[in-house]
């Protein structure tokens, strides 16, 4: 049986149900009560990485986030869900602008090598920055290799994971020797809900709490400003056209696609 110790990523975004709005200053998105939640792809590597333990590949999940107090409240409902203690590293930078995915990976690279964990679970991309920065780059910061995209994780053998990745193509698979960073794609899983019961019993899990003015060896101050945000413009009204000639005159001189 191969025992793993498996950290997982989980960040709070802006719920996808959600219509965002931009601020008032027009550089970056309305966060003022608006619902938050789990990145949906962070949720499904929590998944993933739970399913690994309840097979007895994996030991111990470890659910990470970096943000604002408010990470501590999205961290407990990652806690029901499966994963066996948190880590929040508070900071107040915005997550979605201000604390960038090169600064993220230092910090996913010192809590890996702290915790000396066989693998780094991430969603692929967050859908607030829509980087799909900080699985590569943590994987480069450790010199670990990595896998992108994953649609299937296999990791009964303790020193090679096998994986199907997504790509334009089709599927590929491909063995990555661990420890590895391995980046979740939307067909990994389906996650599951919280259980009333598990809910209870994530109340005495620990959450560890690490101000992030503590880590001074880590540099997290931005490298680019975002200048303006603008809400996408809006598209015409639609009209029904009578005849497939109509459909084409249309199609060549309003639309000019043809």
């Amino acid at each position: 049986i191969v025992i793993m110790k498996l950290l997982v990523g989980i960040k709070r975004v802006v719920d996808y149900s959600v219509k965002i709005r931009i601020s008032i200053d027009k550089k970056s998105v309305d966060l003022n009560n608006v619902k938050m939640s789990i990145n949906p792809f962070c949720e499904i590597a929590l998944e993933e990485a739970v399913r690994l333990k309840e097979k007895s590949i994996a030991k111990e999940v470890i659910a990470l986030s970096i943000g604002p107090k408010a990470c501590q409240e999205t961290l407990r409902s990652a806690l029901p869900i499966g994963a066996d203690r948190a880590i929040h590293i508070e900071t107040n930078l915005r997550t979605d602008q201000e604390l960038q995915p090169l600064a993220v990976a230092k910090l996913f690279k010192l809590i890996a090598l702290r915790e000396q964990v066989d693998a780094v679970l991430l969603g692929k991309q967050a859908i607030d920055g829509d980087s799909c920065q900080t699985g590569p780059m943590t994987a480069a910061l450790l010199g670990w290799p990595q896998c992108t995209y994953a649609a299937s994780i296999d990791l009964s053998n303790k020193s090679v994971a096998l994986i199907d990745r997504e790509t334009d193509n089709g599927t590929e698979r491909l063995s990555v020797p661990l420890p590895a960073v391995i980046t979740a794609d939307l067909r990994l899983n389906e996650p599951r809900y919280a259980t009333l019961p598990n809910i209870m019993k994530a109340k005495k899990k620990p959450l560890e709490i690490i101000p992030i003015e503590s880590l001074k060896e880590i540099d997290v101050q931005p490298h680019n400003t975002v200048i303006r945000a603008e809400d996408p413009p809006s598209r015409k009204a639609g009209s029904l056209v009578n005849s497939v000639d109509e459909l084409i005159d249309k199609l060549k001189n309003e639309a000019k696609v043809i």
